[in-house]
């Protein structure tokens, strides 16, 4: 086999197997123990949002660290479906224009995972309610009480 026919299968090998998932850019929230100080259940925190997960998780920086003072929110008050799932795609791009460039104040109610479950506000207005007003229909694996509109 010559040469460049041996490249060119190599390379198709290369293009066709998965690609690795990236790695999860919000690194504040250690997968176990103890939340960070300052992120514990009624803490105030906020900062401004660095990357959108999916329709109902985003990042805030709250440092100068790149990823390693960025925490994953969680929002309490609004469950999207997920990220594939119908109506995901919209949902996401919806929390990516109502918090682009934003301030994002929120008040942690515990750990969820390596995310902090919080309510969180821009402009003094609650995301889940800005999220309903853009139409974004609730949804995903399950509907927790905390996603019920007050």
């Amino acid at each position: 086999m010559n040469r460049r026919l041996a490249a060119l299968l190599l390379a198709g090998g290369i293009l066709a197997s998965p690609a690795p998932a990236l790695a999860d850019p919000c690194r504040a929230v250690p997968q176990k123990g103890s939340l960070p100080a300052g992120l514990a259940r009624g803490e105030r925190f906020s900062g401004p949002v660095v990357h959108v997960g999916d329709g109902d998780s985003l990042c805030l920086s709250l440092g100068p660290r790149r990823g390693a003072d960025w925490v994953e929110v969680r929002l309490a008050d609004f469950y999207a479906p997920e990220l594939r799932a119908p109506g995901g795609r919209e949902a996401w791009d919806a929390l990516r224009r109502i918090t682009a460039g934003r301030q994002v104040d929120c008040v942690s109610r515990g750990r969820s995972w390596d995310r902090v479950a919080a309510d969180c506000r821009v402009a003094g207005r609650a995301l889940g309610d800005q999220m309903r007003a853009a139409g974004v229909r609730e949804g995903g694996r399950g509907r927790s009480e905390a996603s019920r509109p007050r």
